[in-house]
């Protein structure tokens, strides 16, 4: 259970701002709490019970607060801590073991504030893939005006970007080898196969896809499978597909 905490009507305003990316998230279950009462008892016991808390206010009122029940950074609960304009997310406790720095590292990237790391080594680094997939003889330059588009819609830079991706059959596509030398970036490809493990992360499932190439989607399918394969860990669809009428393209995430 995510509890998010404010105590200002500004604070509030943000509050409810992230409340809403979460609730668009239904692994993430979440309350606000605006100026709970009576304060200290309730956060104390909401620590306690191991709630993941995220607070718009000065550090130093969470401090004060939770200094009482702090036990060890195995056992407590992530803490963040955010100015009630939105501009930095400090992840206050338990950042490596409890996933507070990874936890802050996704809601400043969404909020698009400065993430503030205080711990010796980060393990939060993110990386974005980028899965396109196309009709035969889709040229690189209508690929390149989605591939931009959805840049945008995402607020990233062509910098971040690690690769380019597809499924195998498209392995000789001209219009895509083109595409990712003029970005140079790699053009990687993966088989129906591999593709299929990432089917449960799919925002939609086309049947026609299916159909015709084995698997459900291949822009969102080949972007997981790259963002995975590069860190080892789970990834994460940051935008969705987008689809023109001869290309789709979509962009995962996925942490160190």
């Amino acid at each position: 259970m995510i509890k998010i905490i404010s105590l200002t009507e500004q604070g509030q305003q943000l509050a409810q701002k992230i409340y809403r990316f979460y609730q668009q998230d239904t692994k993430n279950e979440c309350e606000l709490w605006h100026k709970p009462q009576p304060f200290s008892e309730k956060v104390q016991q909401a620590f306690k019970q191991g709630d993941a808390l995220l607070f718009i206010c000065a550090t130093g009122i969470v401090v004060r607060t939770l200094a009482p029940v702090i036990n060890n950074k195995h056992d407590d609960p992530p803490i963040l801590v955010l100015d009630e304009l939105g501009q930095f997310v400090i992840p206050l406790l338990s950042g490596h073991e409890g996933g507070a720095n990874q936890w802050a590292s996704r809601l400043a990237q969404h909020i698009n504030a400065q993430l503030v790391l205080t711990t010796a080594k980060s393990y939060t680094q993110a990386v974005y893939t980028v899965g396109m997939g196309c009709e035969r003889g889709c040229s690189a330059s209508e690929l390149k005006k989605l591939f931009m588009q959805c840049l945008e819609q995402s607020n990233l830079k062509l910098e971040k970007i690690s690769n380019l991706n597809s499924i195998d059959i498209k392995a000789d596509e001209e219009g895509l080898l083109s595409f990712a030398t003029m970005l140079d970036k790699p053009f990687q490809v993966f088989d129906k196969s591999t593709l299929s493990a990432v089917e449960h992360l799919l925002s939609v499932k086309s049947d026609y896809v299916y159909k015709t190439v084995g698997v459900y989607g291949v822009a969102e399918s080949s972007a997981l499978v790259a963002a995975e394969k590069l860190t080892g860990n789970s990834a994460e669809l940051i935008l969705n597909k987008v689809k023109t009428k001869k290309a789709t393209c979509a962009i995962a995430r996925s942490y160190y």
